[in-house]
């Protein structure tokens, strides 16, 4: 599994994320439990990449390392060529407000809130003022016209939209997918593919997922198995 890894992890003068040797392990009660084994990976500004593997094999792990939720062990990562391995929390917030936006399998929407005042959170966690970025973010998923509607008033695919609104409002560098179709139906779920899918290019975006049909909408698929890189294609 080295020897793949090796080849994956070929860098590339255009590459948005790189990923080089990268452990990590969690304590439990019993000792360390190592989650990614030496993981080397890449992935080009402007592509759609998914991560694929079963429950438990370090896809999310990995997700929450590149989007600066957590820390590797060892290894480092840079993202658009800054080295983000051994920062500071602050340092991190910082740089994950800017380059990093987020969507996941639940929506996340604050019920009291209405669509264009969720999609304004991370403008107002960040102290920007709006200047029309709510309201081109809505356009761009197609909800320019429901922004003063509540989530309880919106359809699943609806807040879905909003999600990614939200995501994209800060115009990061990455957007990074959680399972970002598994609470919804079959066809509400290709909408929010094909939404993901025109994002990309214009941003890097990096899928999570378990579902082949889905990963193959993306440009190209790295599978994980038990914390090791087991294919790219």
């Amino acid at each position: 599994m080295s020897d793949e890894n090796n080849v994956i992890g070929q860098v590339h003068e255009q590459d948005m994320i790189r990923v080089t040797d990268v452990t990590k392990n969690y304590s439990l009660g019993s000792g360390e439990v190592e989650v990614l084994h030496g993981i080397n990976m890449s992935v080009k500004k402007g592509e759609f990449v998914s991560i694929m593997g079963q429950s438990g094999s370090g896809k999310t792990t990995l997700m929450n390392l590149i989007g600066m939720l957590d820390s590797p062990t060892d290894g480092s990562i840079s993202i658009n060529g800054t080295e983000i391995t051994g920062r500071s929390q602050k340092e991190l917030v910082q740089m994950r407000r800017k380059t990093a936006g987020f969507i996941f399998q639940q929506f996340h929407l604050i019920p009291s809130l209405t669509a264009y005042e969720n999609v304004a959170l991370p403008l107002v966690f960040a102290g920007e003022k709006d200047e029309g970025a709510v309201a081109k973010a809505m356009e761009k998923v197609g909800l320019h016209h429901r922004m003063h509607h509540r989530p309880s008033e919106m359809s699943g695919g609806e807040q879905q939209r909003v999600a990614i609104a939200r995501a994209v409002v800060m115009q990061p560098q990455i957007l990074l997918a959680d399972e970002p179709t598994g609470a919804l139906d079959a066809v509400t779920g290709a909408k929010i593919m094909s939404l993901l899918k025109s994002l990309a290019g214009e941003m890097t975006v990096i899928m999570v997922t378990h579902n082949r049909e889905l990963a193959d909408h993306s440009d190209r698929i790295i599978e994980l198995q038990d914390g090791y890189v087991k294919i790219s294609i």
